[in-house]
């Protein structure tokens, strides 16, 4: 930090999305008096968005939790962490004996991916449990993404990034980066990244149920209906296919002919029916496409969470690669991170990813990398017989309002023998357990965003120190993991040299060790040619704004990691799923008398169910509300401002209606992560704007049944006025 005034000023990254926004911090007397843009980070360029600022409400909660707790039978306890690590390893150790390696499940959440030290401290930590019972919010969310990238190019988080800074033509479905900043595709100010794309003669098309923030600066908008973005993207590509232009990649790909058979069974007319877009602009949209200089398709959170998730993002990296805008400036391109988590030495590389090694036990659902669908914990929990959950650790995880059926995850919470979290907060899925190990705060930890820089639409490196002391009774979360795995390794193998002498250098190096050596060996590291110097840790503690390592470029067929080193166009996982959307497209995709279908939506003040208790963030009108078409709103009898009742298979809520048009008719929309209303949390602010879950609501029998991800979108849902009480 450099004085100025009596002020300290610290640069890093605000860590709340994925984004990565340079953040300005000026601290006075040892509290933050502002919060701004850093006009020299080369990613962000000054922009930052409202939570930005909330990292100081963040830091100063008064709810946050500073001190282990232990749950008692007359209440919540601290407990020194001594105490609280050895019962928990003690707990846990015992479980396994008594019951199976499988009897022990962990759940890792959004969070931790913000968090260096969970990401390079956690595989240790799993590794030591031994247990196949892993879950993470993988399969609520880009399952669909990786799975693809695992299939065809041989690395799970080899994904393709649009180049928006340099395309003509952006075909977006199912995202809307204007409330998100981005996802799998960190891209700040997005706004004035697709202003540009339409300043140099570009379009900017989205396809999508609901008029969003983003659709409402497109150039053009094309409701389509819930989940069935595989059809009209099967229709773009049949249309596409009629004159592909692989160019210097037809080389490298293998399986186009098998593509070609099977889009032949979409044209446009035969999907406009299903999809609601009419077979003239299914057209037109392809026909703009394959015409366009550069172009590029991107499919998130909308595409990923349907019954046919894992088929949309192949056939989006199929459309991009056919059309000639795979590996090209303009197009999908891959990154090149410092610390490169893919193609780096193996000590430093994330794994490849497996798929259907083996299946979950109740439902038979597929595991993925090493973790089984989230949609099916409960049933793990609940259904007794070898192999049942007894115990759970979730890390920087909120299930309960972001699984689907949180309800029922919420009483199978309730029935488990033993359950800990790493958490700083008392919310609706830690009140459930008997240890809560609370970290520090992100001001508190240094900060490398290890996973996000794999996903910008620009290559650059950042590293900051942490900005506060957290003081010494506090215990980093990549701390709490390692002395949990040595404690539990210490239980089952006793304390043997070779152990204790790599939980010891571990624990020396911590986060910055391991960041040297993966930015040392990275590609820009010692081996680097045409950089005045290779970078390293301490190269970025010198570069306070970060580090600008150009644009996204070619850089296949070397980035490939497939064994043939060839993109595989038509892998069989795919190839055989298609049988499942023709029957679906068979069998008519109309919901029943009286059903809409529910879809989520994200506002660019919240993030999940983590930023609802900062009083900043949630001024304003209520954004728990559910939006509905007018004329759906005449046929259930609610007026702007009435009180609906939402029901599904699983569940009821009851949540104030805004009429617009900006759903297509047929479709409802209720934001996620609220549903603050349970007992025990300590949320002060959350709970004064409790909402209502949408995953109360969604199905967790609802899956994409090639890759097991949630299928929260198109969930079938009745809507009635609520009773009018008498006193009211």
């Amino acid at each position: 930090m450099a004085p100025t005034s009596g002020t300290m000023t610290h640069f890093r990254a605000c860590n709340l999305c994925e984004a990565m926004c340079g953040i300005r911090i000026d601290v006075e007397g040892g509290r933050i008096t502002s919060i701004r843009g850093d006009t020299e980070d080369p990613l962000s360029r000054g922009h930052i968005c409202p939570k930005a600022v909330a990292l100081k409400d963040l830091h100063e909660d008064p709810d946050r939790l500073r001190h282990p707790l232990k749950r008692t039978a007359s209440g919540w306890e601290q407990v020194s962490w001594e105490e609280a690590l050895d019962e928990v390893a003690r707990r846990l150790y015992e479980t396994q004996q008594a019951h199976g390696r499988e009897s022990v499940a962990t759940y890792l959440g959004n969070p931790g991916s913000h968090n260096t030290g969970v990401l390079l401290f956690v595989p240790g930590f799993l590794r030591a449990l031994g247990s196949r019972n892993k879950y993470s919010a993988t399969s609520m969310d880009q399952l669909p993404h990786q799975l693809a990238s695992h299939l065809m190019f041989g690395h799970q988080l080899l994904i393709p990034i649009p180049d928006l800074d340099h395309t003509q033509y952006l075909l977006m479905l199912g995202a809307n980066p204007l409330a998100s900043n981005g996802s799998l595709m960190t891209a700040p100010d997005v706004r004035t990244r697709l202003r540009a794309i339409q300043q140099r003669g570009g379009k900017v098309v989205v396809v999508d149920p609901r008029r969003t923030e983003t659709a409402n600066i497109a150039d053009e908008h094309l409701f389509i209906r819930p989940g069935t973005d595989a059809l009209f993207l099967f229709a773009v590509l049949h249309e596409v296919l009629k004159a592909p232009r692989l160019g210097r990649l037809e080389g490298m790909t293998e399986g186009l002919e098998a593509v070609r058979a099977l889009a032949a069974d979409f044209p446009p007319e035969r999907v406009a029916g299903a999809t609601g877009v009419p077979a003239e602009d299914i057209r037109r949209v392809a026909e703009a496409f394959a015409r366009a200089e550069t172009a590029v398709c991107y499919g998130r959170m909308g595409v990923s969470t349907q019954a046919f998730g894992g088929l949309c993002q192949w056939l989006i990296n199929t459309l991009n690669i056919v059309s000639g805008n795979f590996d090209r400036v303009g197009g999908a391109l891959f990154t090149r991170p410092a610390f490169d988590v893919v193609g780096g030495v193996q000590a430093m590389r994330m794994g490849r990813g497996g798929f259907g090694r083996w299946k979950s036990r109740v439902r038979g659902l597929p595991e993925f990398s090493g973790e089984l669908p989230v949609a099916t914990m409960a049933d793990e929990i609940l259904t007794g017989g070898e192999g049942q959950i007894r115990a759970l650790v979730t890390v920087a995880g909120n299930p309960v309002l972001s699984t689907p059926n949180g309800g029922r995850l919420e009483q199978a919470l309730a029935s488990l023998d033993f359950m800990v979290c790493l958490d700083p907060y008392l919310n609706e899925t830690t009140r459930h357990a008997h240890f809560i190990l609370p970290p520090p705060t992100a001001l508190e930890r240094s900060q490398y965003d290890v996973v996000f820089h794999v996903f910008a639409v620009r290559n650059t490196a950042r590293y900051a120190p942490p900005l506060f002391d957290p003081g010494p009774r506090a215990m980093h979360d990549w701390r709490i993991l390692q002395e949990l795995q040595h404690r539990l390794e210490v239980l089952r193998k006793g304390r043997r040299l070779k152990g204790e002498l790599a939980y010891q250098a571990l624990r020396r190096m911590g986060p910055e060790g391991i960041l040297e050596m993966g930015l040392r060996t990275g590609p820009y590291g010692l081996r680097a040619r045409g950089l005045r110097g290779s970078l390293s840790l301490s190269a970025l503690r010198r570069a306070p704004h970060g580090v600008d390592l150009g644009p996204l470029k070619p850089s296949l067929p070397g980035r490939l990691q497939t064994k043939d080193r060839r993109i595989h166009l038509a892998p069989a996982p795919f190839v055989e799923d298609v049988k499942r959307l023709r029957e679906m497209l068979e069998g008519a995709v109309v919901p029943g008398q009286g059903e809409l279908l529910l879809i989520g939506r994200r506002h660019l003040r919240d993030n999940n169910s983590w930023m609802h208790n900062v009083p900043k963030l949630m001024t304003g009108k209520a954004r728990c509300t559910l939006m509905i078409h007018p004329e759906d709103a005449k046929a259930a009898g609610l007026g702007e401002g009435d009180e609906a009742v939402v029901t599904s298979r699983v569940g009821e809520v009851s949540v104030p209606v805004v009429v617009t048009d900006e759903v297509m008719q047929g479709v409802v929309s209720l934001p996620h992560g609220y549903g603050h209303g349970r007992n025990g949390t300590r949320l002060t602010v959350a709970a004064e704007h409790a909402g209502a879950s949408l995953n109360d609501l969604t199905d967790e029998q609802r899956v994409d049944a090639l890759s097991g991800n949630a299928a929260f979108s198109g969930v079938p849902v009745r809507v009635t006025r609520a009773p009018v009480s008498r006193n009211g």
